[in-house]
């Protein structure tokens, strides 16, 4: 598995990377977390992103790879639901990093961002200086963010973040033009969030989720052509390799999407023209479309 350089932060990360939101599905036995997570490190995916938002998802994965620890790039993300402590306060980014590291059995975190801040919470600063002193004391390697929009702009400009996660996909293309040349200009390092878009092709009628709703409508007015591919195959393999991309990550629980993900990311870029016709058909749909939180 390729890997690449996250902006100047000096981590190598696999440019699939693994989204373990899943792990909390009650449908995944510890069984099954613990074959999953070690058929992803055994496959040479060296990145691991989770959230506290993602249940027993952090647990599990101390659970059943904090023995391969030196094999993984982990990242998470904080900012909320610690016990005693106000979401997006000072002490609540510190006592979550520290519990974060606690449930995935690590003295170190790799990457730890703020979990979809509000701009006026970034910009009041207490939080961005908890990662800071969290990251001084040795609990994380690189401060980070998670988000869209104006909050990710704020975080790339501040010159205070290594590593942003933001959404990147054919029905989300908007930070390919408005924020990665910035966040490239600035060597920040940028994982691509829901490269699949939701696989919104898998739905008949118009999903309730907020998300998928919007990616549907922008999906069917795109009319785009899969240029003789599978959707998944066209779509991940756009996102994955879009300039400014160091690592995309997707999720799942089950072993054999897991392969298929592996198998299309192994596949490489797309051609060039391909590539260019995605770009050019969302930029002519275009209709005001910002990121999707």
């Amino acid at each position: 598995m390729k890997k690449s350089a996250l902006g100047q932060t000096g981590l190598w990360v696999s440019v699939l990377g693994f989204g373990a939101m899943h792990l909390n599905d009650k449908r995944t036995s510890e069984d099954d977390a613990c074959r999953l997570l070690n058929q992803v490190l055994d496959a040479g995916i060296n990145l691991i992103d989770t959230a506290r938002g993602y249940g027993l998802s952090e647990e599990r994965i101390g659970r059943h790879i904090a023995h391969r620890r030196g094999e993984y790039v982990l990242s998470t993300k904080v900012g909320y639901g610690i016990p005693e402590y106000a979401d997006w306060s000072y002490g609540g980014i510190v006592a979550g990093v520290e519990a974060a590291c606690q449930r995935m059995r690590t003295d170190v975190i790799d990457i730890v961002h703020l979990h979809s801040c509000p701009l006026q919470v970034l910009a009041q600063g207490d939080v961005v200086r908890a990662l800071e002193d969290c990251q001084a004391s040795g609990k994380l390697r690189v401060a980070a963010y998670s988000g869209d929009n104006a909050e990710l702009r704020w975080a790339i400009d501040s010159g205070r973040f290594g590593s942003v996660q933001t959404s990147v996909s054919v029905c989300d293309q908007f930070n390919l033009t408005q924020h990665l040349p910035q966040a490239q200009t600035r060597n920040v390092g940028v994982i691509a969030k829901r490269p699949l878009a939701g696989a919104i092709w898998r739905f008949v009628d118009r999903p309730a989720d907020y998300a998928e709703g919007l990616y549907w409508d922008r999906f069917r007015a795109m009319g785009l052509d899969p240029q003789g591919l599978e959707w998944d195959e066209l779509a991940l393999r756009f996102s994955a390799f879009a300039p400014g991309v160091a690592s995309a990550i997707v999720g799942t629980r089950k072993p054999a999407n897991f392969q298929r993900n592996l198998d299309i990311v192994n596949r490489g870029p797309l051609d060039e023209a391909t590539q260019a016709l995605i770009t050019r058909t969302f930029s002519a749909c275009d209709d005001d479309w910002s990121s999707i939180i």
